[in-house]
């Protein structure tokens, strides 16, 4: 029997930039996603892996500064265990290809569709971008050709897949030639890349994207869609007989420390406001959590203005905190005790009509309603004699 375990990860996407984050933000963000290779060298360890492979977009492009290129050169080359990078369509290998200026002792680039031994009874098959966009399935170039064998033999891709998919387009992935390979083992395992949550694909239990081990885009919370497992690593066994019967087992290790979570809430009451809050406060490590949220519903001057000054103390506390303009319909409706309480009169009456009547169709409107609310509020009277 033949058997190995390697760690499969994908989209580390080495200078990605957030404008969202600031300049701090960004500096601790890129920070963390170079500091995924230190945590997948320790995951190796951890696990026994006999090597890792990056299936595709280890950069976000070709044109990286020196500095970054050369820190991640750095760490990927003092990695105990060889690191196999596939380059993907964020980093295809052409003339510019930054894979050119991360060559290294340990670090080997999958250039074409020739196998790879990388292990005692084990090798590698990958498909890498050559250009940023391609006319055809590459893995199933890379694929057609292979007959079975005894030994072990990992595929490694970067795409999409036909049953992920409607769109008519050539470079998709077929996924029902690779399961066909692996049944009939010419290969035992396709690490794919590409979509940064990990996910098994088809039935062989064979087939997987690892996922991005470093969050890159949102988790709609409510829905527990768009990027809603990332942060993870693979660590995948695969033990093959004689006579060619394989078995593979898949393990999903958490390294990933930031978030990015777009939440939504109905906004009716006191107490829902006092629930989103504590939502908010709940998050641990806010320094590296991205919230954008969606309020929709109706409150009076009381209520938005704690609401208003509330997400006012919070905001510095995260790495980014902000209204999600599509989802915002938050309506502002003074009750008759509020408005009485305000006891405004002649020109201020009149222009605080008109302002209310405006509020739900012009930010401005509303922006001038809460001010309005705020100088004239019995505090803020009292407070100015």
């Amino acid at each position: 029997m033949t058997s190995t375990t390697f760690i499969h990860t994908s989209d580390l996407q080495i200078g990605m930039e957030r404008g969202f984050l600031g300049s701090d933000g960004q500096a601790r963000f890129n920070a963390a996603r170079l500091a995924s290779i230190d945590k997948l060298g320790e995951l190796a360890a951890e696990v026994g892996a006999d090597f890792i492979v990056v299936a595709g977009d280890v950069f976000e492009h070709n044109s990286l500064s020196p500095q970054t290129t050369g820190r991640a050169r750095e760490a990927l080359a003092h990695l105990d265990v060889p690191v196999y990078l596939l380059p993907g369509n964020h980093d295809p290998l052409v003339a510019d290809s930054i894979f050119f200026r991360t060559q290294a002792e340990g670090i080997h680039v999958i250039g074409d569709s020739e196998p790879i031994p990388v292990a005692d009874g084990v090798e590698l098959v990958g498909a890498p971008y050559l250009s940023k966009r391609s006319n055809h399935d590459l893995v199933a170039a890379a694929l057609e050709p292979l007959e079975p064998i005894e030994t072990i033999r990992v595929a490694v891709g970067h795409g999409q897949v036909e049953s992920r998919t409607s769109e008519d387009d050539a470079e998709l992935i077929d996924l029902s030639l690779v399961e066909d390979k692996i049944r009939a083992g010419a290969i035992d395992y396709l690490a794919l890349g590409d979509t940064h949550s990990a996910m098994p694909l088809g039935s062989t239990g064979a087939v997987w994207f690892s996922g991005a081990p470093e969050t890159t885009a949102f988790h709609e919370v409510d829905k527990d869609a768009g990027e809603n497992n990332s942060g993870k690593a693979l660590a995948v066994t695969i033990e093959k007989t004689a006579a060619g019967n394989a078995s593979v087992t898949v393990e999903q290790h958490q390294l990933g420390e930031w978030r990015f979570e777009a939440l939504s809430a109905e906004l009716a009451t006191s107490q829902d406001v006092d629930h989103f809050i504590e939502k908010l406060k709940a998050y641990p490590h806010k320094d590296r959590t991205v919230i954008k949220y969606g309020l929709q519903g109706t409150l009076g001057i009381h209520d938005t203005q704690r609401l208003q000054h509330e997400l006012e103390a919070l905001e510095p506390v995260f790495a980014d905190l902000r209204e999600r303009g599509r989802t915002m319909d938050l309506h502002l409706a003074p009750s008759e005790d509020e408005l009485a309480d305000l006891d405004l009169s002649g020109y201020a009456a009149g222009a605080l009509e008109e302002i209310i009547a405006d509020m739900d169709a012009d930010p401005v409107a509303r922006d001038a309603a809460n001010l309005l609310f705020r100088l004239s509020s019995p505090g803020a009277r009292k407070g100015a004699k």
